[in-house]
């Protein structure tokens, strides 16, 4: 059921109140913005992702069903839009080796710098992990990990049921525990003695 304060931004949106829109904006940029980013790992990717989903859920607010929550409606958009990115992407060329950026900063408490920087190396690790699924497998893990949906919902978002969403998510969880292991078991780089 969707929150009724969203009900009316939603209501004054569709008649044209732009600060009603820049709520809902406000209220869920920090939740599109991240399903983007782990979607595409590329922050401007993600951030012109995130304008577009707005975009589009503006010109679609006529088509929100007010009985649904309202950040599944805006997420179901902007993992569409992610998917669409990513197989554009690839017709467009094979791959990219781009490092994520690093984010953190380090106020009074804000953790050390050490620990900042295994956070970092675990949140790198992770996103090249998922950046090897494929678009469909990297879209349940990030729902149901990232952002706690149940598999009934994972299941509507992807239209398709859920036992093929548990399933999805066991083969996903399995590939990636064996990418884990496979580049476990890699030496590490040396960039000094590389290139």
């Amino acid at each position: 059921m969707s929150d009724p304060t969203i009900s009316q931004w939603v209501h004054a949106a569709s008649a044209g109140d732009q600060d009603a829109f820049a709520e809902i904006v406000y209220t869920f940029q920090d939740a599109v913005y991240n399903l983007c980013y782990r979607m595409l790992n590329n922050r401007v990717e993600a951030e012109d992702a995130a304008q577009e989903v707005f975009l589009k859920a503006y010109g679609n607010l006529h088509r929100y069903d007010h009985n649904r929550s309202f950040k599944t409606w805006i997420l179901s958009i902007a993992s569409n839009h992610c998917i669409d990115q990513i197989r554009k992407r690839r017709m467009q060329y094979v791959s990219i080796d781009e490092p994520i950026p690093a984010t953190l900063s380090l106020a009074s408490d804000d953790p050390l710098p050490e620990q900042a920087s295994l956070s970092r190396e675990r949140s790198e690790a992770i996103q090249a992990l998922l950046n090897q699924l494929e678009p469909d497998y990297r879209l349940a893990v990030v729902l149901r990990y990232w952002y706690d949906y149940s598999y009934a919902e994972i299941a509507a978002e992807m239209d398709t049921t859920e036992s093929a969403i548990k399933s999805r998510l066991f083969r996903a969880r399995k590939m990636l525990a064996e990418k884990a292991v496979s580049q476990a078991d890699q030496p590490p780089r040396n960039s000094l003695t590389e290139g």
